[in-house]
């Protein structure tokens, strides 16, 4: 650890375990609001430039901590997301605990470990005098975990500005980090159909369920493992009663989508869809919310580099592709971007979310030296 004298992994868990223990699930502003004031007090007393974004449409805030250094030039963005999966009072039930190597709580995993890590780097700086070749700028958002409605644009936004981005997701099976992962497109159907009595009227009606199951078989059948694109039909509701022949159902589907071209060809098979029955209308909303984020020449030099830093710190770093979304998803296209460099664990979204204590000090010590290389 001679290239990052100081970093501690109990000094690191003390922090994250503070911001653990804010609850901040995604619905719950005002927790989430307590959350960025930690961030932005931490960030502030770390001698940042903190600029905060009110919320708007019933999400919390996004704080934007900037270095002291090296003005508007292009630099490093580092992009974290403060909200969690997990509803308020998950905490009572799922209280940060340590067990030998595994820390325990809620967004521990995904992704307040990895975030704290991002700061931590930072105030290893700051603290022993230290400035980096580029300026650092650390964006937190709110509604990550919803598909980062309000803050996409600040994303992008920031993201154009930038010469690298590096994402503090997880770390993936065993410490690697994320060079490719899909994107994602949702959608809603609706199926509207004719209403009647399921006994002395049936003749009459046209059932919206029955048109939905067959329009389901059809999507689900778009699924394609060797192309990478799968295709779930995860939430439907419809009826009214059940001697009733249903005239409405809605189904909310999930698209996940490798590359560029094979997004904008799905996009438009779903987009298209039709009934089978003539007598019920098919109604389809909804497209792309996350664009595929794919491995080009910049991201694998980029990778490239972190290996070699790795490697002087004493660990092995490989990368891989994933199949779930996140905020690098928006800028891998704008600037090259790392991700999956917060903690290794396992079990986000989970009951038993939990990082890897023996993976803080030397994940801590990437993201410095990677703040102190990129030029």
């Amino acid at each position: 650890m001679s290239d990052a004298p100081g970093i501690d992994a109990a000094e690191i868990l003390d922090g994250i375990r503070l911001w653990v223990e804010q609850e901040s699930h995604t619905a719950d502003v005002d927790g989430v609001n307590v959350m960025m004031s930690l961030a932005e007090e931490a960030y502030s007393l770390a001698g940042a430039k903190v600029e905060r974004i009110r919320g708007r449409d019933g999400y919390g805030d996004h704080i934007v901590a900037r270095s002291p250094w090296g003005g508007e030039e292009p630099g490093i963005l580092v992009l974290s997301h403060l909200d969690t999966v997990h509803p308020k009072g998950t905490l009572a039930n799922q209280p940060f605990k340590v067990e030998g190597d595994i820390a325990y709580g809620p967004g521990i995993y995904d992704m307040k470990g990895g975030a704290y890590l991002g700061f931590y780097a930072f105030r290893q700086l700051t603290r022993t005098g230290r400035q980096t070749p580029l300026p650092i700028t650390h964006l937190f958002v709110s509604d990550e975990e919803v598909g980062s409605p309000t803050s996409q644009g600040l994303i992008e936004s920031l993201g154009r500005q930038a010469k690298y981005v590096l994402v503090t997701e997880p770390a993936r099976e065993g410490g690697k980090i994320v060079t490719a992962r899909k994107g994602s497109a949702r959608f809603v159907v609706t199926a509207t159909g004719q209403p009647a009595h399921s006994g002395a009227r049936h003749s009459d009606g046209r059932s919206a369920i029955k048109e939905m199951a067959r329009q389901i078989l059809a999507l689900e059948e778009l699924t394609d493992y060797e192309r990478g694109v799968t295709v779930n039909v995860g939430l439907v509701s419809g009826g009214t009663g059940v001697n009733v022949v249903p005239a409405s159902c809605v189904a909310e589907v999930d698209v996940r989508l490798p590359t560029p071209p094979i997004a904008e060809e799905m996009i438009d098979r779903i987009q298209a869809l039709t009934a089978f029955d003539p007598d019920v209308t098919i109604e389809v909303s909804g497209g792309l919310n996350r664009p595929p984020y794919e491995k080009s020449s910049e991201i694998a030099s980029l990778f490239d580099h972190a290996h070699e830093l790795a490697a002087e710190i004493g660990f092995g770093l490989q990368d891989l592709k994933t199949g779930g979304g996140s905020d690098g998803n928006f800028t891998a296209a704008l600037a090259p971007t790392l991700d999956g460099l917060g903690v290794d664990g396992k079990g986000g979204h989970t009951h038993y979310e939990q990082l890897y204590i023996s993976s803080l000090e030397p994940r801590a010590a990437l993201m410095l030296r990677l703040f102190e290389t990129l030029r």
